[in-house]
C-alpha cells in the first residue's frame, strides 16, 4: 500500500509541475495584438491556432490528473487500516513488589523533636 501511495504522490507532483509550466507557457488574450506589430512571431511550432488549442488541452488533462491524484491521496490517508500491529512491542519487565512490612514497624519514621521557633 505504501508503494501505491508513493506512486500516486509522484504522479501528483509531476501533474502539479506540468500545470504550472503549461499555464506559464500560454499566451494571454492580448498577445496576438503585440505580435501583429512585429514584436514577435504569432505562430509557434503548432501553428497559430494549434498552439493555444494544444496547450489548453494539455493543461486541462494535467489539471484533471492533479485533481484525481489529490482525491486519491486524501482517500488513502483517511481510510488507513486501523488494525494495531504489536509484533515489534516488547513485553514489559515484571515489577517485583516487596512483601508487606509487619504491623509492629511503622511505615513512616517518626519525626525528630523540633526546637521551638520562638526563643523562650
Amino acid at each position: 500500500m505504501e508503494a501505491f501511495k508513493t506512486l500516486i504522490l509522484i504522479v501528483n507532483i509531476f501533474a502539479a509541475l506540468s500545470v504550472i509550466v503549461l499555464v506559464l507557457m500560454q499566451q494571454g488574450k492580448g498577445a496576438d495584438a503585440g505580435a501583429a506589430f512585429g514584436s514577435g512571431s504569432a505562430q509557434g511550432v503548432f501553428g497559430a491556432a494549434g498552439n493555444a488549442n494544444f496547450l489548453s488541452r494539455s493543461t486541462a488533462i494535467a489539471a484533471t490528473v492533479f485533481f484525481v491524484t489529490c482525491l486519491a491521496l486524501g482517500y488513502i490517508s483517511t481510510h488507513r487500516h486501523s488494525g494495531l500491529d504489536f509484533s515489534n512491542v516488547k513485553p514489559k519487565q515484571q515489577v517485583v513488589v516487596p512483601a508487606a512490612t509487619p504491623a509492629s514497624t511503622p511505615a513512616v519514621p517518626a519525626k525528630p523533636a523540633q526546637k521551638p521557633l520562638i526563643p523562650e
